[in-house]
C-alpha cells in the first residue's frame, strides 16, 4: 500500500481530503472520474489488488473521505471510527457490504448486481461526465457488455473502443502481485500518470507505461493459458499456478480469460504463495453469474456474486475448498467428478 502524497498536510485551512481505493482498474478509474469532475488536493491511499483494508490508514483528522471499490465489510471498523470522529465519507462499491452503518456522515452508493462495477456507480452519480474512464474501469473489471454499453452511450466505437478495453485490462492486470516488485508500477504512481489525462485515449498515445503493462500481461497470460487444468468438468475448472512472479501477476487475469473462453464453466484459479498458503480467484459461470462471493466467504474471502477471491487459503483446506467448488450450485448440471478426492498434485490418493 502507498500514499500518493508524502504526508498529511493541513492545506491553509482547506478541508483535509483522502481518496481511498483498490489499486485495480475499477478502483483507480472510479476515483479518477471523481477528481476530474471535482478537482481538489487529496491524499490517495491505494495498494495492490488484495490490499483491501485500507480505510484504517486514514487518520482521524481527515475532513472528507472518498472510498471506491473496497469491501465495506472488510473496512467496517475503520469506517465506523471515522464516522464517529465526524469525518464525512462518500462510499462507492459493488462488493458484499455486510452491515451498512446508519450515520449522518455516511453517503453510501452501493449496488451488488452482477452487471455493475464501481466505475458504473460513479458514472451514474456524475451523470456520465467522465464516461470514457468509466468504460476503462468496466473493461478492467471484466464487464465487457457493460463497458460496451458505456462506450456506445459516449459515441466511442471501433478501434477506439478496442483501445479502451486493452487499457482497462492492462491497468487491472498491473494491480496483481504479492509485493511491489511483482508489478510494472505501483498503483499510486500509475494513478498520478492517469490523472494527467481527461481523455484515456491520450494517455495510451503519450505514456510508455501503458504498452509496458500490456506487453507483460500478454507474456504472462500466454504462460498461464498453456497450463493444463488441475481438475475440470462440464461446469467447473480448477487451475493451480506455481509460485512465480508471472503467476502472481496473472492469477486474476487468467480467471477472467478462462471465464470468457468457457462461459458455462465456473473458474477457480489457485496460486501457491511463498508463505505456503494459497491465493484464490473464483469466477461464476458467465451464463449464470452468481455464487462466487458465497463460496469464498465460507473460506474467509469475499467479493461479489460473479467474481470473488480468498487472500490466504491454508494449504490444508485445499481439498475442502475443491469439494465445495465442485458442489456449488452454479445453476447447471452436477460435475462429473469430485475434486475433493484429489490431492494438490491432482492424483487420486490410495
Amino acid at each position: 500500500m502507498e500514499f500518493a502524497a508524502g504526508s498529511y498536510l493541513l492545506r491553509n485551512g482547506m478541508p483535509v481530503l483522502f481518496d481511498v481505493c483498490n489499486g485495480d482498474a475499477d478502483g483507480l478509474c472510479s476515483v479518477l472520474q471523481w477528481r476530474l469532475d471535482q478537482p481538489a488536493a487529496a491524499t490517495l491511499v491505494t495498494g495492490l489488488k488484495r490490499e483491501i483494508e485500507l480505510l484504517r490508514l486514514v487518520p482521524d483528522h481527515a475532513d472528507q473521505v472518498l472510498v471506491c471499490d473496497l469491501s465495506m465489510k472488510r473496512n467496517h471498523d475503520a469506517l465506523v471510527r471515522l464516522l464517529e470522529k465526524g469525518v464525512r465519507v462518500r462510499y462507492f462499491d459493488h462488493h458484499s457490504a455486510g452491515v451498512v452503518p446508519e450515520h449522518v456522515n455516511l453517503e453510501a452508493h452501493l449496488d451488488f448486481s452482477s452487471k455493475v462495477c464501481t466505475s458504473v456507480l460513479m458514472d451514474r452519480h456524475l451523470g456520465g461526465r467522465q464516461r470514457a474512464w468509466a468504460a476503462v474501469g468496466a473493461y478492467g473489471d471484466g464487464m465487457l457488455a457493460t463497458a460496451e454499453g458505456l462506450c456506445a452511450a459516449a459515441g466511442i466505437e471501433g478501434e477506439q473502443q478496442a483501445e479502451l478495453r486493452r487499457l482497462g485490462e492492462a491497468i487491472n492486470y498491473n494491480a496483481y502481485g504479492e509485493d511491489e516488485a511483482d508489478v510494472c508500477i505501483h498503483p499510486a504512481r500509475l494513478f498520478r500518470i492517469m490523472a494527467r489525462y481527461a481523455d484515456p485515449l491520450s494517455l495510451i498515445v503519450r505514456e510508455p507505461v501503458v504498452a509496458a503493462m500490456g506487453n507483460r500481461r500478454s507474456e504472462d497470460l500466454a504462460k498461464a493459458m498453456a497450463l493444463p487444468p488441475h481438475w475440470q468438468s462440464a461446469t467447473g475448472r480448477l487451475t493451480l499456478l506455481p509460485d512465480a512472479p508471472w503467476s502472481r501477476r496473472a492469477i486474476g487475469c487468467l480467471a477472467n480469460e478462462l471465464s470468457g473462453a468457457y462461459p458455462d464453466q465456473a473458474q477457480a484459479v489457485l496460486l501457491r504463495r511463498r508463505s505456503g498458503d494459497l491465493s484464490v480467484s473464483v469466477r461464476a459461470p458467465r451464463s449464470s453469474p452468481t455464487g462466487a462471493s458465497q463460496l469464498c466467504e465460507a473460506f474467509g474471502g469475499g467479493g461479489r456474486a460473479a467474481a470473488a477471491g480468498i487472500d490466504a487459503l491454508p494449504a490444508g483446506a485445499f481439498a475442502r475448498f475443491a469439494a465445495a467448488f465442485s458442489q456449488a450450485d452454479w445453476g447447471a448440471s452436477p460435475p462429473a467428478a469430485d475434486p475433493g478426492s484429489l490431492d494438490m498434485q491432482g492424483r487420486q490418493p490410495c
